[in-house]
């Protein structure tokens, strides 16, 4: 078994995926409108499905919006440094929502991004103690 992918919900596809492409930088990897059930499916990653876990971007045509719920927690993503990683996606136009430093309690450098709907993206330093999560 491997994990295939996460699906999330969104309320304004080209928003999302250029967020995940432009901001993050992850590649639209596959895009599919299913125009008998009104919605289209993007997937988006850093690599091919064969190989990689991705985001499946599910819009549905008539939903502008989600409420994104409490049980949901975030996305995790491994960068090189938090740090620069977190000023790049400032200049790109993305959202920080914790600045890059050690988690509370621990030695892992970890930041958090939010994606235009609100889905939290966690970005976690390569090397920092990655056992403490």
């Amino acid at each position: 078994m491997r994990l295939l992918h996460t699906m999330i919900r969104v309320g304004d596809l080209d928003r999302s995926i250029g967020f995940y492409t432009e901001v993050l930088g992850m590649r639209l990897l596959r895009k599919k409108d299913y125009p008998e059930g009104k919605f289209t499916l993007a997937f988006v990653g850093y690599g091919p499905e064969s190989e990689h876990a991705v985001i499946e971007l599910t819009h549905n045509w008539d939903t502008k919006q989600y409420d994104l719920g409490d049980g949901f927690g975030h996305i995790a993503l491994e960068v090189d440094d938090a740090y620069a990683a977190c000023a790049e996606i400032k200049k790109r136009g993305g959202k920080v929502v914790r600045e890059a430093g050690p988690m509370k309690h621990g030695t892992t450098v970890i930041a958090f991004v939010e994606d235009p709907d609100g889905y939290k993206i966690e970005l976690i330093q390569k090397g920092t103690g990655g056992a403490d999560k």
